[in-house]
């Protein structure tokens, strides 16, 4: 596992301890349902379930056996003495393993489930503050059009809200257990078996299994982490641009005492930001690895179990970290709506190429006239840095056709800004119903 990442209640889903309690609470079920249907005494189970192991003795055991769930079964084994011979009746180490594995999936799933929707709510506050705060829209990297840092946010925030969306379906996919034999079969446990102890667990019956519950499964988990991940690293690519002195509209918290550089003091960097980048990587690769586990030979090899051992609980520690530090992030963002308001100015009015288009097309023009007439004194305005209305009112083809007046008010940035509210009550941001749904506990994701 990755420990530097590690917070507590992620640590704790993908500790030894809580993979062997979930080991021990598959055998219990097995055996409560085994006792349902008469096969084992029903006067044994309050016994079963007093079993425990030992952490220690397991790993005693397996340095013998080198087979941990031999090792796990003989510990449990000591705790019961003769109900012994129950536990893990009919059953294969697959059995237990990848359905208990399920379990642990599903609890961190719901706690990554958390996370997204507290991002989500952060996103969406933010959003609703700077719905107004107009800046330039880039494409290519360049000046194209204004549009607003809550337009921005919201963005992300319905992006987030597909991810929630794409989580819940992830975790309902994971959530299967399979309780059927050496390969899936049912020869040595019947499918009421199964039936009764997933019923008790909390998951569904894989309807077919071979001797493990398919990878296409745990892929999916995975890659939908890796997609999580990868929405992470396009917000703070974002940041990250923004942040860099030229333009400098928005920028990381940099707490006091903060040092940025050893050799430079006055640097302030996006180091949390490029942290989430690199770690979206991590959770990407391992993606790749998890669609690798999904051939496996015949019934089942083990191929795949060494790296879920790694891949599983790295890939949710991970982006929980992740999650975590870049929704402090966000609460603690810097704003700068002054260095928007200059930055969209620095091009001296090109932002407004395309209203000059319409214009000129609207008063008889063609399509591909209008925009020579424009792009040449766009060039203009690029190449003399001048102000792109005054050559537009220098240019005899263009005052021919527009007054100085219409050509005057098409240089306004309420333009661009008249459906920011439709767009908000599209996606239900509004400051009242935010507060409403805030208080009522209701911020929940949505699925679009």
């Amino acid at each position: 596992m990755i420990e530097r990442y590690s917070r507590p209640q992620m640590k704790k889903i993908w500790s030894d301890e809580n993979k062997f309690d979930k080991w021990l609470q598959v055998e219990v079920a097995v055996c409560e349902a085994w006792a349902e249907l008469g096969t084992i005494p029903k006067e044994a189970i309050p016994k079963i379930r007093t079993a425990h192991y030992s952490l220690e003795r397991i790993g005693e055991i397996l340095k013998v056996t080198h087979h941990d769930m031999t090792a796990f079964l003989q510990s449990l084994s000591e705790s019961l003495g003769e109900e012994s011979r129950f536990i893990h009746l009919g059953l294969t180490s697959s059995d237990v393993m990848d359905t208990a594995l399920s379990l642990q999936l599903k609890e961190a799933s719901k706690l990554l489930a958390r996370d997204v929707a507290e991002l989500i709510a952060v996103l969406e506050d933010k959003a609703v503050e700077h719905k107004q705060t107009i800046m330039v829209g880039r494409t290519h990297g360049v000046h194209a059009e204004p549009i607003t840092f809550g337009l921005k946010l919201a963005l992300w925030a319905q992006e987030m809200r597909r991810n929630a969306a794409r989580l819940s379906e992830a975790e309902r996919t994971i959530s299967a257990g399979k309780i059927s034999g050496a390969v899936g079969t049912y020869a040595t446990v019947p499918p009421e078996v199964e039936n009764k102890a997933c019923a008790k667990l909390g998951l569904a019956p894989a309807p077919i299994s071979s001797q493990i519950i398919q990878r296409d499964r745990h892929a999916q988990f995975v890659t939908t982490l890796a997609i999580i991940a990868s929405s992470l690293e396009k917000f703070a690519t974002e940041i990250r641009s923004l942040q860099r002195t030229e333009i400098l509209e928005a920028e990381e918290p940099f707490a006091a005492g903060q040092t940025g550089s050893s050799a430079m003091p006055h640097k302030r960097n996006p180091e949390l930001c490029e942290r989430v980048c690199g770690l979206a990587r991590l959770v990407r690769g391992n993606a790749i690895t998890s669609m690798e586990n999904i051939a496996l030979w015949h019934e089942r090899d083990i191929s795949h179990s060494s790296t879920e051992r790694i891949i599983l609980p790295d890939s949710c520690l991970v982006l929980d970290y992740t999650l975590n530090i870049f929704t402090s992030l966000m609460k603690g963002l810097q704003v700068y709506p002054e260095n928007m308001r200059r930055n969209l100015e620095l091009t001296q009015g090109l932002v407004f190429s395309q209203r000059v288009l319409i214009a000129l097309i609207d008063k008889g023009l063609t399509r591909q006239k209008a925009y020579e007439l424009v792009q040449r004194n766009s060039m203009k305005a690029w190449q003399q840095k001048t102000s792109f209305l005054d050559l537009l009112k220098t240019d005899p083809e263009v005052m021919a056709r527009l007054s100085g007046s219409e050509l005057q008010s098409l240089f306004d940035y309420n333009y661009f800004l008249k459906h920011v509210d439709k767009v908000f009550q599209r996606l239900g941001l509004t400051k009242k119903k935010r507060t409403e749904a805030a208080k009522a506990g209701e911020l929940t994701p949505q699925a679009p």
